[in-house]
């Protein structure tokens, strides 16, 4: 009965902390879609709304890594447990850092406004890739939530179209600079911006390998994508 007790309570913990790990990722997703929108309407408000919630975020990193470290402590998990607890903290930390790339696309949105020139450059496609960003970080979650491994390899898949819309992106990007040298400084700004976006796709597919290595104990960082689709089969 009472190694019941504990694993209840065990569960129960681990329960509150993914949930806590969802919350995140909501409130995440919330500024790379207000980040999104201030770079496609080009809204100074929106932009700044992004980096006053950045504070939130990093409070919330803090509080789920300590949440984690007191469950590790305490129950001395070990397993898939100490996957996943192993895992929540790496993905808590993809989340900040996507945090801080929607504050740095706000930022560079306010800088490219500022300059006075927003309507001529080239943006449409960096958008394109911004919402396949913003969909892959969702996926990401949701695969999280279920532990989807099916899912999770779906994700590393799509995160190719990211790469190919951001190398594509920066050869029109050089030719529109070499075209007109008074473009320069602020198509700068939006190249920062799309490397920005590029990297919401890298961190929605960490997050999809750490998935993989929760249900499968295996870690597929660096592996072919044949060798992960033999792994989760």
């Amino acid at each position: 009965m009472a190694d019941k007790h504990l694993s209840t309570q065990f569960d129960s913990e681990m329960s509150a902390v993914s949930s806590q790990v969802m919350e995140m990722g909501g409130l995440v997703e919330s500024q790379i879609r207000k980040a999104i929108y201030s770079l496609a309407h080009f809204s100074m408000d929106e932009s700044n709304e992004v980096s006053t919630n950045e504070t939130q975020v990093n409070a919330m990193e803090v509080e789920i890594d300590r949440d984690l470290s007191s469950i590790i402590a305490r129950r001395q998990p070990t397993a898939r447990d100490l996957r996943l607890l192993i895992a929540i903290s790496k993905i808590t930390a993809n989340l900040e850092r996507v945090g801080d790339e929607a504050e740095k696309i706000a930022r560079m949105v306010r800088s490219i406004i500022q300059s006075g020139a927003p309507r001529a450059l080239p943006s449409l496609e960096l958008r394109v890739a911004a919402d396949l960003a913003s969909g892959l970080l969702n996926k990401a979650l949701d695969a999280f939530a279920r532990l989807d491994v099916t899912m999770a390899v779906s994700i590393l898949k799509e995160d190719d179209l990211i790469d190919a819309e951001f190398d594509g992106f920066v050869r029109k990007l050089i030719t529109y600079m070499m075209e007109d040298p008074r473009m320069i400084s602020p198509s700068l700004d939006l190249l920062f911006l799309a490397k920005a976006i590029e990297r919401v796709g890298d961190h929605a597919k960490n997050i999809a390998e750490l998935i993989i290595y929760v249900v499968k104990g295996e870690d597929v960082r660096h592996s072919t994508m044949e060798k992960i689709e033999l792994v989760v089969q």
